[in-house]
């Protein structure tokens, strides 16, 4: 597993905790977290899929933003899912889920981290199933 750039302890902690198989990689000058084997609800095509988390400039006191899905995930339903689109990640084409902070539900620099954002990102893949 790569370990090109170093995340905070805590975060290392929590994906550790987790049990997720994990590695950092910077990939034309962008810091991507990528893990194995992330678990999503059943209702979509997959059960699991590797998922990329791009760390920005700032991180921790700035947030997070999107994910990133391999393979391509859609509603067993066929039904759509909006704000989904294409990006390639190390010549493989992930799905970008562009899902954001907002002013109702912000980032918060001194309690927010890799883990909650992962949370966040389960509830993002429940509400896409509603």
């Amino acid at each position: 597993m790569r370990r090109q750039f170093a995340l905070p302890e805590d975060d290392v902690d929590a994906l550790d905790a987790w049990g997720l198989v994990w590695e950092t990689a910077v990939i034309d000058g962008v810091q991507w977290l990528f893990l194995t084997d992330f678990p999503v609800p059943d209702g979509f095509n997959v059960s699991r899929v590797t998922l990329a988390v791009r760390i920005i400039p700032g991180y921790p006191a700035a947030a997070l933003d999107m994910l990133y899905v391999l393979p391509a995930i859609v509603r067993a339903d066929g039904k759509a899912i909006p704000a989904l689109t294409l990006t390639s990640i190390e010549g493989r084409t992930f799905q970008q889920w562009s899902r954001h902070y907002t002013a109702e539900h912000p980032w918060r620099p001194d309690v927010d981290n890799v883990s909650s954002h992962l949370r966040a990102g389960e509830e993002w893949f429940r509400k896409a199933l509603r």
